[in-house]
């Protein structure tokens, strides 16, 4: 006698409730991969018009600083900021699994 005879085969109902998981979780997965795209792409192609306007408000804190005779802030803010980016940058990039 034949194994496959004596156990119990999956009905159609289990078959189907199985297939139905597999194919949520698939498009789950493919919405989250779309969605994740979509940011990083619209991030992407926002960053040349973030790198204009952070150049004009670099011009207008020197203008201003110029005008009032107050130093500019933004610059020893910004460098500060700019050198816990790249320190936390490489941190992570030296300690990523590879």
């Amino acid at each position: 006698m034949r194994p496959y005879l004596i156990t119990a085969q999956p009905g159609r109902l289990r078959r189907a409730a199985v297939w139905l998981r597999v194919w949520a979780l698939k498009g789950l997965a493919l919405t989250v991969m779309v969605v994740l795209g979509a940011v990083v792409f619209s991030v992407r192609c926002a960053r040349p018009v973030i790198n204009y306007v952070a150049t004009r408000a670099a011009w207008l804190e020197l203008w201003a600083a110029s005008v009032t005779g107050i130093g500019p802030m933004g610059a020893a803010v910004g460098a500060g900021l700019t050198d816990e980016f790249v320190r936390e940058f490489h941190k992570a990039r030296t300690s990523a699994p590879a």
